[in-house]
């Protein structure tokens, strides 16, 4: 793939006159957590049919399943060798970050790390239960797995805790930086099964909460850096009472949720972050030469001076890299492969790389007026950091690849 197809570039426009028409003129309230993004985000997918889509698969895998589980012949599986391979809903995550970045996290964890954490080890009744409305953005979704005392080593310091109780579970712990966690609707929580062994030794297990179940309660939004639009918080769950039927798969099967699931959902989250990251520096670099034309000083624009040339290079170099990515993102879904761990977190590490030296070095060109909220590029270096330290951070991908490599 070498560029895009008029048909991608239509769907692009379509998508832009969106973006500057709805979200544009609400980035300020967005950005002063005035308004939470659901609503517009809702309007986007009955815009673009993009609920409709979804609910057209869901009912396709959902009657291919109970096909399969009632011995019956399967229904065809659509031919999706050469198709469209993802690009759009790629194309719409890179529109949205140009303008509003926060939007495209709390839209991915909602409606697609919430829902992929149902959908691929749910049992049917899970799936029709939670996932249809998760994946229109009927409701909203929460994936939590962070806690106060965890980070990079999320599994080794996770402390939340499910005891058995007769037929049923009881729930401890609290989460942190749970993106759409004051709002959500839907929470998929990761916990250590207490049996009375070495925490190191415990099962992973993962149960889904509905929001006002007793003993469990959502915080308010907290305060961050950047990604305003995109609602933070923490969850604390005192002697949460579930039955089984809220452990996905109904099952504590290791293989059924647990470590494997939640290492699944981080592939597919960083696999993403390449159109994030496009989107911002896209915008970037789109405002940074038009202020280069425009801003006068010696007498003269600032692009006529080689050190300001340098900085639009740079970040041109970057924009093609980061769109060659994403390009075999497509290629690749539409060749019906999928990244491995160490790829994927390849790509999560230059680009998050990119974007932020990319926004920073917008905000540089721009001088103090770089510096100001009305520039928005502030907001995008703002935003772009973050890219670097969520779904694992820069370093946690340096090693994922380094220990690819090494056991070749």
């Amino acid at each position: 793939m070498l560029d895009w197809s008029d048909e991608q570039l239509m769907v692009r426009d379509a998508v832009r006159r969106f973006v500057d028409e709805e979200i544009r003129p609400h980035v300020d309230d967005l950005e002063h957590g005035d308004m939470p993004p659901y609503d517009i985000l809702r309007k986007l997918f009955a815009t673009f049919g993009m609920d409709a889509m979804a609910r057209d698969r869901f009912e396709k895998q959902i009657a291919r399943e109970k096909a399969a589980a009632a011995g019956e012949p399967l229904p065809e599986r659509e031919d999706r060798g050469g198709g469209d391979g993802g690009s759009l809903t790629l194309i719409p995550i890179i529109e949205l970050c140009r303008v509003c970045p926060g939007m495209v996290t709390a839209m991915g964890v909602s409606m697609g790390l919430t829902s992929a954490a149902i959908m691929s080890k749910g049992t049917i009744a899970q799936k029709e239960r939670w996932g249809l409305d998760l994946l229109t953005m009927a409701k909203v979704g929460a994936w939590a797995i962070t806690e106060p005392g965890s980070g990079s080593d999320a599994f080794g310091s996770m402390r939340s805790t499910a005891r058995r109780d007769g037929d049923e579970y009881v729930l401890n712990g609290s989460k942190t930086f749970i993106t759409n966690g004051p709002y959500a609707d839907t929470t998929v929580f990761i916990c250590k099964l207490d049996e009375g062994n070495p925490p190191e030794d415990r099962k992973i297990l993962t149960f889904v909460l509905d929001r006002g179940m007793p003993g469990f309660e959502q915080s308010k939004p907290l305060r961050k850096m950047g990604m305003h639009s995109s609602p933070t918080g923490e969850l604390f769950l005192t002697d949460v009472r579930v039955g089984r039927d809220r452990l996905v798969g109904e099952t504590e099967d290791l293989r059924s949720g647990g470590r494997d699931g939640a290492k699944a959902t981080f592939q597919q989250e960083r696999s993403g972050v390449a159109a994030m990251a496009l989107g911002i520096i896209e915008e970037c670099l789109q405002v940074s030469v038009q202020y280069a034309k425009d801003r006068v000083q010696f007498g003269k624009p600032i692009g006529e001076f080689q050190l300001i040339q340098d900085k639009l290079a740079r970040m041109e170099v970057a924009r093609l890299n980061v769109q060659n990515l994403v390009f075999r993102t497509i290629e690749l879904s539409a060749a019906g492969r999928t990244m491995t761990l160490a790829e994927a977190s390849a790509m999560k590490l230059y680009s998050a790389r990119a974007a932020t030296e990319v926004a920073l070095e917008a905000v540089q060109l721009f001088g103090g007026n770089g510096y100001m909220a009305e520039f928005r590029v502030e907001q995008l270096a703002r935003d772009a950091k973050v890219l670097q330290i969520y779904a694992g951070t820069d370093e946690i991908q340096i090693t994922h690849i380094a220990k690819d490599l090494l056991q070749r």
